[in-house]
């Protein structure tokens, strides 16, 4: 018993002190002093208190310092722990448009631009709420139709039954593919202003292209010193693994 209270109270200083030291972050950032503010977040974090909030407004001081690949990155992690976070995505927008390279996805095409469009509409939790919904309304149509007192009722809730049931399916499905392409992915984004992206994992390899900081890409492996990224238009090279910073 002693133990779980010390631990109680340990939990509370520490959200205490998070919660002062973000509140003192944003103290300094309504005065101007955008670095100090950034340490404050920065300091948050570095104690294992993670949350979307702490990241987007640590973006929000490097955007007001002008620092493109820190600002990009916190936002990009805002995002990831609060998906649907919209002044993430507005001043991410932004803080893109300050990176140098324009690099456009290709589009996809046919059946697999169906799924993607449907599924990528929600992020994976989202999906599985709606599984967890449609199971609760299974399971009111169930009951509407053991205790229906008519021919019509019971076809009425059997029919909800058979539409709730193909509702969870499809949740479920979209929740376990949206999961399963996001674990695919490493996201990282360009921290050195200018980089030479290698056609080989050597110091010596020719050039491929030159990215610029705050760009993002994807990592696809680790050889040595060098990873292997790719852009969102597909196109692939080496790249040096501390001019970069993965997000996951």
């Amino acid at each position: 018993m002693k133990r779980i209270l010390y631990i109680l109270t340990a939990l509370f200083f520490v959200q205490g002190f998070a919660q002062s030291t973000f509140d003192e972050g944003n103290a300094l950032y309504k005065e101007g002093k955008y670095n100090e503010a950034a340490k404050a977040y920065q300091s948050i974090l570095d104690d294992g208190k993670q949350s979307a909030e702490v990241y987007f407004n640590l973006a929000n001081a490097y955007y007001k310092m002008d620092a493109v690949a820190p600002a990009i990155y916190n936002y990009e992690k805002a995002l990831l722990l609060k998906p649907n976070y919209e002044d993430a995505k507005i001043n991410l927008g932004y803080a893109q448009k300050m990176t140098i390279d324009d690099i456009q996805a290709v589009p996809e095409v046919g059946f697999s631009k169906i799924v993607h469009n449907f599924t990528g509409a929600y992020h994976y939790d989202v999906w599985a709420w709606g599984a967890v919904i449609g199971s609760v309304l299974f399971l009111l149509c169930f009951i509407g139709y053991y205790f229906a007192g008519t021919t019509t009722l019971k076809r009425v809730f059997f029919m909800g039954m058979v539409l709730m049931f193909l509702g969870i399916v499809v949740t479920i499905l979209s929740a376990v593919f949206v999961e399963a392409e996001s674990a695919k992915q490493r996201p990282a984004i360009v921290f050195n202003e200018v980089v030479s992206v290698k056609s080989e994992p050597t110091d010596g390899a020719p050039d491929a292209f030159i990215l610029h900081e705050g760009t993002k890409v994807y990592v696809l492996e680790t050889l040595g010193n060098y990873k292997k990224i790719e852009l969102a238009d597909d196109t692939e090279g080496w790249i040096k693994k501390d001019a970069i910073k993965e997000l996951k």
